[in-house]
């Protein structure tokens, strides 16, 4: 007999009527007692247990900010579904208060294929760190061509500064970054905006400190899977049902009650589930219901390291159902191609020859031996939509997992940044852009913590010391995570936005997306209208595109040196050149003439330089 559990539309926890009365919902399938403490009018109430090993209450006379914990067996602790931690994760839960006066009833949201994501920290985008801080920038990112905004996660973490993967309360925007008021403010300027905002969930471990649930609810958690971070979530298992119900709830409730309009599903590769209904095809299907009810789209776009095509795949086709993936391999073949870096996972990646395959079928590794794994990896995504896979040449993890946290700014030429910008941009793929990449952002993203538990600020930083030993160079010294210095170095400087290089930068990642929108053909709906091919002695890269009746014709010139090409019969007209005076560093001297001609035959493309060509 299967157990019953709530619906997804009533998520566990607390929820405060309008009538000043709050239910609450506890699951704690193994306790004998368990009370309600409502600690600023001193009650204790009792909490009856019902099917499938929830527990309930309702307490009258309550509003806004009234604080509880939940007493199991005797012990207290706050709600592991809390909305609202003001005193941190060790504190009691607080009620809040639903209501909100949306001004985004007319926002339909947008197509994947229209997204262009702009990746944010929350607590290091801005000075103030909050979710209000971020609002004056919308109409900037928006300017540039961004139609989606991504935040890391916002679920409550330890401490004030986090990446976010540390997160225990899932329901709880981290009240450092504003709370509840201030996302849904931030989501709502978003939409007026005409911009998209995407979440980034974990719902592949909780963090090590706060996580009440190994007392709360024991069966949350399998010792049958490891990941790097602890035993798995048990979503395959004895009491599984409450444990799914918990997590795809959560998913719903950041769609509905904040209006998030994505997903994106960190490290699902983690995600262990044996069962006949993987838990990633259920939470498509939820997503899937949820956006016919909201009339907008709910999109899922999951973060996998497999290049496994079955997360993209229609459940009809035996896939999982889920709306995108991003695809790490065209950023190892770039990045490796560009810095000459082999270490690592960069092992298998630096022929020109990769960031062709990568071009044209998103994953450079499908079905082929990879080096660094030491075996065949991956799997053909024919019959995928080229705008399901996102792609970057920089995101949090590529930059903030270096042992320094540097920046591509940090490491190449002016002429090189152009060249990786237009290589990503002009790929057929979904675009990322990690915060400050667009002006060349010169602070690093480091790894940062807060934590309050002693044993657990060691832990980091000796397993941060042994992971990067072979990466840091003599006389340089680890960023330490939890010395605020290390979140303070992470923050961004807008201000550079209008000066010197930046401003010139910015301006070419400002024209790359407008052709982008342009020029529809520019965003193939096939993997298949991508033709390229690699001269490696010379260091160059070509590739055209026919789509809608309309071809380009693309160079990118790796080599330090300029290079004739031969270009297809016909008259080319240039439509981009990143080695033209227009994109040059001020004060530096360029070897781009500047084209406002037609190309016959051949052309010349400057060092480290992009030439998009259209016919005439």
């Amino acid at each position: 007999m299967t157990t019953p559990v709530p619906a997804y539309e009533v998520p566990p926890g607390a929820r405060l009527r309008d009538n000043g009365v709050a239910r609450f919902t506890l699951w704690a399938p193994l306790a004998r007692t368990v009370e309600l403490n409502l600690i600023d009018t001193v009650q204790r109430l009792p909490m009856e247990r019902t099917e499938g090993g929830y527990w309930h209450t309702e307490a009258g006379g309550l509003a806004p900010g009234a604080r509880y914990r939940f007493v199991v067996d005797g012990q207290e602790y706050p709600d592991p579904a809390s909305r609202h931690q003001p005193e941190g994760v060790h504190g009691p839960s607080a009620l809040v208060d639903d209501h909100f006066a949306w001004s985004d009833g007319a926002w339909r949201g947008i197509p994947l294929r229209d997204y262009v994501i702009y990746e944010l920290h929350v607590g290091t985008f801005t000075q103030e760190g909050t979710f209000e801080a971020i609002i004056p920038h919308l109409r900037t990112l928006r300017e540039l061509g961004i139609t989606a905004i991504e935040l890391m996660p916002v679920a409550h973490f330890p401490g004030t500064r986090n990446w976010g993967y540390d997160g225990v309360y899932l329901y709880a925007p981290h009240t450092a970054y504003g709370g509840v008021l201030g996302l849904k403010r931030l989501v709502d300027a978003a939409h007026r905006e005409g911009l998209a905002v995407v979440l980034d969930v974990v719902y592949n471990h909780f963090g090590p400190e706060g996580n009440y649930l190994w007392a709360t609810a024991r069966p949350f958690f399998t010792d049958r899977y490891r990941t790097p971070w602890g035993d798995a979530i048990n979503y395959d298992g004895p009491e599984s049902d409450p444990v799914r119900h918990f997590v795809i709830a959560n998913a719903l409730h950041w769609l509905r009650e904040y209006h998030i309009d994505a997903l994106r599903l960190d490290a699902v590769q983690m995600i262990y589930d044996r069962s006949a209904y993987h838990l990633l095809e259920e939470l498509a299907d939820a997503a899937r219901a949820q956006a016919a009810r909201l009339g907008r789209p709910a999109l899922l776009i999951a973060e996998s390291d497999l290049n496994d095509p079955r997360l993209i795949t229609p459940a009809e086709a035996g896939g999982y159902g889920l709306d995108g993936q991003w695809a790490d391999d065209l950023h190892h073949a770039i990045h490796a191609a560009l810095t000459g870096e082999r270490a690592g996972y960069y092992q298998g990646f630096g022929q020109l020859a990769q960031i062709v395959t990568a071009l044209q079928r998103a994953y450079v590794y499908a079905g082929d031996y990879a080096a660094h794994r030491r075996q065949r990896f991956g799997r053909s995504p024919t019959g995928r939509r080229p705008d399901q896979f996102v792609v970057c040449i920089q995101n949090h993890d590529q930059v903030g997992n270096r042992a320094m946290g540097d920046r591509l700014s940090a490491t190449l030429s002016f002429a090189q940044l152009k060249l990786a910008a237009a290589a990503c941009l002009l790929s057929p793929f979904t675009p990322l852009i990690f915060m400050g990449e667009e002006y060349g952002e010169p602070a690093p993203f480091q790894y940062f913590t807060d934590h309050g538990d002693e044993a657990l600020v060691r832990g980091v930083r000796e397993g941060r010391k042994q992971e990067f030993a072979a990466f840091v160079a003599p006389g340089q010294e680890l960023p330490d995570p939890q010395d605020p210095a290390t979140f303070r170095r992470s923050r961004l400087d807008h201000s550079l936005r209008g000066q010197g290089r930046h401003a010139v930068l910015q301006a070419l990642y400002t024209e790359l997306l407008r052709l982008r929108r342009a020029v529809p053909a520019l965003r193939p709906t096939s993997l298949d209208a991508t033709i390229a091919s690699a001269d490696e002695a010379r260091g160059v890269l070509t590739w055209r595109r026919r789509s809608d009746g309309v071809e380009f014709f693309a160079v990118l010139n790796f080599a330090t040196e300029a290079r004739t090409v031969e270009l297809p019969p016909g008259r080319w007209k240039p439509l981009l050149d990143t080695a033209d005076p227009r994109w040059a560093e001020p004060g530096a001297r360029t070897g781009g003439p500047g084209r406002d001609g037609v190309l016959e035959s051949c052309g010349v493309v400057e060092a480290h330089s992009c030439l998009l060509l259209t016919h005439a």
